[in-house]
């Protein structure tokens, strides 16, 4: 391996990457073997430690969703490991680093393989506080869970407003926005249709845990102010209801529509209480917020409970069972893709 002008670094080996391919042939992916100059152009070659499955990576890799929108690409939208290339200064040989969305699985290989190329503008050094196996637990699911917590901030949301409702807390999104927001200091009520799952979503910091199907909060233009505020997987009559129920100036994050991604609402949470619906698209988010959230997460924000919000983790091999799985509903937690070490040396 070595550094060269940018257009050609290599590596001579061939290595494993999880590809996938629509064509002629028909819609198909699996492991092969390629090389370096098959890989996504970009100013920072990485060889790869983890990755991780979110649900746009199932969607991607079963081919149930049209998530990619050039082919054949490498699928994961998630991506840790150490430099070995780099034609940009600002990072060296053996760097720990990470990339989430920004393309990834969409528009240029991802992190299913054993090696990726990765834009530098996208490229975040592993903060300190964070192992690349941390990360990458975190993943885009933390990050999203994060950047929530940062718009609120960012927005005057406080602890003494109200407790936080999370929605589909026993999701990936949903179990870390859970740690998260309860590990900077807020009350936090966890919904979720998986009651028996109660004493893990307690573990994790919810103060409360809410049976979505017997959830009431009712279907008037305003409601009693139950919640300070609100980060919703789920879309729909659900984030309508938040949003009546939300106590003034408070803020409710829509991260997911699990539900429907449909919103039927009036403007009187926002004209009569000043409620604020905050958007949280984290594949865009520019790079001098990306970089401040990830420092969050690597110290007053990093979740308390990693190890067990990581429940799986699997290879390459094991990918398309964990994405049927994922798709019908079974995964439980953030599943982990170990592709090589957490040290240079192997």
């Amino acid at each position: 391996m070595r550094r060269n002008d940018g257009k050609h670094m290599s590596i001579s080996e061939n290595f494993r990457a999880f590809r996938i391919h629509d064509d002629d042939t028909g819609y198909r992916a699996g492991i092969e073997s390629i090389r370096v100059d098959d890989l996504s152009p970009g100013e920072v070659l990485i060889k790869t430690a983890y990755s991780s499955v979110n649900y746009k990576d199932a969607l991607a890799g079963s081919g149930k969703g049209k998530i990619l929108r050039r082919f054949p690409l490498n699928g994961g939208i998630d991506v840790a490991g150490h430099v070995v290339a780099s034609t940009d200064p600002a990072f060296r040989e053996g760097d720990a680093v990470l990339c989430t969305g920004c393309g990834l699985s969409e528009t240029r290989d991802g992190g299913y393989a054993e090696y990726a190329r990765l834009q530098a503008k996208w490229t975040i050094p592993l903060p300190a506080g964070l192992s690349l196996r941390e990360s990458m637990i975190l993943g885009t699911a933390g990050f999203t869970a994060a950047l929530a917590l940062f718009r609120m901030r960012d927005n005057r949301q406080m602890p003494d407003l109200g407790p936080i409702a999370v929605t589909g807390a026993t999701g990936g999104v949903g179990m870390l926005a859970v740690d998260v927001f309860s590990k900077a200091g807020f009350e936090v009520h966890a919904v979720s249709g998986k009651p028996e799952r109660a004493g893990f979503l307690k573990m994790l910091g919810a103060r409360e845990v809410l049976d979505r199907r017997e959830l009431d909060l009712g279907d008037h233009a305003l409601e009693s102010s139950r919640f300070g505020g609100a980060v919703d997987n789920a879309g729909g009559t659900l984030l309508a209801q938040l949003l009546a129920s939300t106590a003034p100036y408070g803020n409710v994050a829509s991260i997911g529509l699990a539900a429907d991604s449909m919103l039927n609402t009036t403007v009187m949470p926002f004209i009569i209480r000043g409620v604020s619906l905050l958007g949280i698209a984290s594949a865009g988010t520019a790079r001098d917020i990306r970089e401040t959230v990830w420092q969050h997460l690597a110290s007053d924000w990093k979740p308390a409970h990693l190890d067990a919000i990581g429940t799986l983790e699997v290879g390459l091999e094991g990918l398309p069972g964990v994405f049927d799985g994922m798709l019908a509903g079974r995964s439980f937690g953030r599943t982990l893709v170990r592709i090589g070490s957490d040290g240079m040396s192997n």
